[in-house]
């Protein structure tokens, strides 16, 4: 069984940077002939040959097994939960196992937001696969936007494309977090108590030094496991967290810019003014004025 949707852009909507060109859902049972037929022009392909595509997939199997291979990637196997990238112009097949079938979902889509991330290294060719487990909210992601799919209503390209991020955003963070848990989870639960700390204490002259011993942990260690579990040092972390409370005592209070360095622990008027000009693109006294 398979239910599809192929969709169309105009010019307009290609200037939101995303715009969907397929979507759909098939169920594959165990000894059926894949693919199946109904398949638009380029989608069809022979699993032997295999095929190229000229924009983005990306699939994601609630049920089953089955076999991925790629220009990039070699024959590897597929399990129920896993979410897997087409790129355009990457040749590539794949098929459920013939034991199992499987229940599959899939949007094909292009446009400039999907390229930079390809362009900065987020997402590649030589990894297209994830392994995210069964996730609900993946499942209903999908069915959303099938439906946004069939109803076809105005602006109906920008809520899918949407869908489509937040699909993405899931599944490049669900696995980030799965393997960062299975690696330690003592490690996982110091940074969330650490992150807590630091967001509980904007206005005191609590030190990252101060955090990692009360961790028990060096302060080398605390600040590399840190960067790898959040992306930013733990300065920096709770630095841009104080610029933004700053931002909101400017917005919401009548305090001074001199109260608001001091409060929030800056070490000057002056250097708070320098860090959040660079972090927003105006001196606190211009976003005061305005």
């Amino acid at each position: 069984m398979q239910k599809s949707k192929y969709m169309l852009a105009n010019e307009r909507d290609m200037l939101w940077g995303l715009t969907v060109t397929t979507i759909g859902y098939e169920e594959i049972q165990p000894g059926d002939s894949y693919p199946t037929k109904g398949h638009a022009d380029g989608y069809f392909f022979d699993i032997e040959k295999g095929r190229c595509l000229n924009e983005y997939q990306i699939l994601y199997i609630s049920e089953g097994e089955g076999v991925f291979r790629s220009a990039s990637t070699k024959e590897t196997k597929l399990h129920e939960g896993d979410m897997y990238l087409l790129f355009p112009g990457e040749w590539h097949t794949y098929h459920p196992s013939k034991n199992t079938g499987w229940k599959s979902y899939w949007i094909g889509f292009k446009g400039k937001n999907m390229d930079d991330r390809v362009t900065h290294g987020f997402l590649s060719p030589q990894k297209p696969i994830y392994h995210i487990g069964f996730s609900d909210s993946i499942v209903t992601l999908y069915k959303q936007a099938y439906e946004a799919a069939l109803q076809e209503a105005a602006y109906s390209q920008q809520l899918m494309a949407g869908i489509v991020n937040h699909l993405i955003g899931m599944m490049y963070s669900l696995e980030r977090n799965i393997q960062l848990m299975s690696r330690n989870q003592a490690h996982v639960d110091m940074i969330n108590r650490a992150r807590l700390r630091i967001r509980e204490a904007l206005e005191s002259p609590l030190t990252i030094q101060q955090v990692a011993e009360e961790l028990g942990v060096s302060y080398s260690n605390f600040r590399k496991l840190f960067k790898e579990h959040t992306g930013f040092s733990p300065a920096v972390y709770q630095q841009d967290l104080r610029l933004q409370r700053a931002k909101e005592l400017l917005t919401t209070t009548d305090m001074s810019i001199k109260e608001i360095a001091y409060q929030l622990n800056f070490e000057s008027p002056d250097y708070f003014s320098a860090k959040f000009k660079i972090k927003t693109g105006r001196r606190p006294s211009e976003l005061r004025n305005q």
